[in-house]
């Protein structure tokens, strides 16, 4: 499915005009129906909307692109627990960093949160000072365990709609 919805998005992306439904569909391998599906339900989680009597992409829609986009080796976010203290999880792409989030622990969640590590890799890897500050605001707000894993998702899948997508 994943891999579907990204091919509708980037075929979006790269389009130069209207296409009419059956163009469409045949350029992302579907029936023009299993198209309106598709595309029908990426307005429903955001990454498109309606404009007239097509759709164009959002800008959730527009970032979708880079959650498997690897970042380079030497960028690899590697999570710890403490000091000399590595996890042996690591993350070259906002999609693993955000299955990474979902299982690292709340020493490892807080260690990298108050340091700014999270947010120091967003901003110089992805180049994106807005998710970078989202994050940062986290800190202040002094969540539980549970509520700071929610929180760090929900600020990935809202600007790039990791969830929806896997």
């Amino acid at each position: 499915m994943k891999e579907t919805q990204l091919k509708i998005l980037k075929t979006m992306n790269e389009a130069t005009g209207r296409m009419d439904i059956n163009a469409f569909s045949q350029a992302v391998g579907l029936t023009p129906e299993q198209a309106v599906v598709q595309v029908h339900s990426l307005a429903d989680f955001g990454f498109l909307k309606k404009v007239g009597s097509g759709y164009c992409l959002t800008d959730k829609g527009k970032n979708a692109f880079k959650i498997e986009e690897q970042a380079p080796p030497e960028k690899t976010f590697t999570f710890y627990e403490g000091l000399d203290q590595p996890l042996g999880v690591s993350a070259r792409s906002i999609e693993e960093f955000y299955a990474a989030i979902k299982t690292v622990s709340w020493d490892s969640l807080t260690f990298h949160l108050y340091r700014g590590d999270f947010e120091k890799w967003v901003e110089e890897v992805w180049h994106d000072k807005e998710l970078a500050s989202e994050i940062d605001e986290l800190e202040g707000y002094g969540l539980n365990e549970e509520d700071l894993r929610k929180a760090l998702l929900k600020a990935i899948d809202n600007r790039y709609g990791v969830g929806d997508l896997l």
